[in-house]
């Protein structure tokens, strides 16, 4: 057996989340590993198999040394110790009971630092929860923590602290928004952990019938929502069904997001996958992703005179993930104003996507986009592998002559600026419309991209399409790079793709 190389990411007091082979695969394996977990006496605390890059094992106890054994290796770790561990059955919640958010705030209210909050298997029906700093929720496996149906009942945060602190967010500005199933709001060390499922509710109440409107003056909740937190895990989870954006962290620093199911109904509005919003040290790693909008989506506020969140984005890394049926796999802005920077993404799957990777901004947004590498990845059925566009024609104004127009205008704070963008190693599968299309302004060219060893292919029954949202373009079909104000530093080792001007 060829040897395998194990890396422990998230350690936890019950459970522990590792990688395997993460050079050698994607998201999935070619052939089943077994492994096993033994204390250090020997004794056999967890065995099974995976065909996952990343998996977790969740049936460990705090504060014991174990063993992990992979093939030949053999991975040493310790679980970190537990001060407390409260079910929320201890403080009455009931899967009888219509809602069980009081139950649970009294039980996260007496949790010590340092403690556990489990919830067992069962259907835990709940208003929105607010955790606190030092503490594990632990969904067992068999649990389905569900929000309730009744918009009613759901809390609503302001858009702003009373000391003018962003609180709540939507689409990059300050809004009122619904709180969410799960919220984190100025906490530190908190860990979202288990193999059960969290349920966002939103095929419940009227939630998609409203995405671009608000009710009681509020915007639509998300199902986990962290707000100005640090050193925040998530691993192991089945996060499922949302109201909208499903796992939102804004204003965060330090998050690692590890071997996570997140799933929408794909005809549900704007219920992205998971959307870092000016945060900073992001590793998002072994996500299966599929979902009725972007799979993963970077974000970093939007120039409003309602104000918002104006912190930069950067250091994000996106590896080892499976991002399926969503509008793009991984995409940067249209919210961007405070700049996105140091973006990598590496060893990923994407399959059956709208786009690849795809960066949209326009006229009036400002900011910066830059240092954006894709590597050695792999794209199946997208139809647009790669899609920088300055033209997106979100809001009101989206289709105006100031947005739309092909002539330069006058650079500004407004104008957004788009460099430094590698893509390295790809190979693409039924593509449909271009390799790649680059729409840079003509005020603005975007800057510095270089390509290296990309292979694309195309679905032979595909139809012309527009490849972009914005005015003026044409439909495609079968297209090489077309750039239009796009300055390549790089092409090297492209096959079968050839470079065609923009046409409009």
């Amino acid at each position: 057996m060829t040897d395998v190389a194990i890396e422990l990411l998230i350690t936890g007091p019950r459970s522990a989340t590792f990688r395997v082979d993460a050079e050698r695969h994607l998201h999935m394996r070619e052939e089943a590993l077994a492994w096993q977990v033994q204390r250090l006496d020997g004794a056999l605390a967890a065995e099974g198999t995976t065909s996952k890059v990343v998996f977790t094992v969740a049936s460990l106890e705090p504060g014991a040394a174990y063993h992990l054994h992979a093939g030949e290796a053999r991975l040493e770790f310790t679980t970190p110790q537990e001060t407390a561990l409260i079910d929320i059955r201890d403080f009455g919640a009931s899967t009888d009971a219509l809602d069980n958010a009081p139950t649970i705030q009294r039980a996260i209210a007496e949790l010590a630092p340092g403690g556990t909050l489990r919830i067992p298997a069962g259907r835990w029906l709940s208003g929105p929860i607010f955790l606190k700093s030092s503490m594990t929720l632990f969904v067992e496996d068999g649990a389905e923590f569900a929000a309730i149906a009744s918009r009613q009942d759901f809390p609503i945060l302001p858009a702003r602290h009373a000391d003018g602190r962003i609180l709540g967010t939507w689409e990059g500005v300050a809004e009122a928004c619904y709180a969410s199933l799960i919220n984190a709001i100025d906490c530190h060390d908190v860990h979202l952990a288990g193999t059960g499922i969290i349920d966002g509710g939103g095929d419940c109440g009227d939630w998609w019938s409203w995405p671009k409107e608000t009710r009681q003056g509020a915007r639509r909740p998300r199902t986990v929502f962290l707000s100005a937190c640090e050193n925040v895990t998530l691993s192991g989870l089945t996060i499922r069904n949302s109201p909208s954006w499903t796992v939102h962290p804004v204003l965060c620093n330090g998050l690692i997001a590890a071997d996570l199911i997140i799933e929408n109904d794909p005809d549900s509005p704007n219920t992205d996958g998971f959307n870092p919003e000016s945060s900073s040290d992001i590793h998002l790693v072994g996500l299966h992703i599929s979902v009725g909008d972007d799979c993963i989506a970077l974000k970093a506020g939007k120039r409003s005179p309602l104000g918002g969140p104006d912190r930069p984005t950067e250091h994000v890394l996106v590896e080892n993930c499976l991002m399926e049926r969503g509008h793009g796999a991984v995409v940067i802005g249209s919210e961007m104003s405070a700049g996105i920077s140091d973006i990598a993404i590496r060893n990923c799957h994407f399959r059956g996507t709208d786009r690849g990777l795809r960066i949209k901004t326009r006229r009036g947004r400002g900011g910066t986009v830059a240092d954006i590498r894709l590597t050695d990845s792999l794209m199946e059925d997208v139809a647009t592998p790669v899609a920088v566009n300055s033209f997106y024609f979100c809001d009101a104004d989206g289709r105006s002559d100031y947005v739309q127009s092909r002539s330069p205008l006058p650079v500004s704070t407004e104008t957004p600026s788009i460099s430094s963008i590698t893509v390295k190693n790809v190979t693409v599968s039924g593509a449909r419309t271009a390799a790649a299309v680059f729409y840079g302004l003509p005020e603005a060219a975007i800057r510095d991209i270089a390509f290296e060893n990309y292979t694309v292919s195309f679905a032979p029954d595909a139809e012309a399409e527009v490849p972009e949202m914005a005015s003026l373009l044409l439909p495609l079909r079968h297209a090489g790079i077309v750039a239009e104000n796009a300055v390549f530093s790089r092409l090297a080792r492209l096959s079968p793709v050839s470079i065609h001007p923009a046409q409009d």
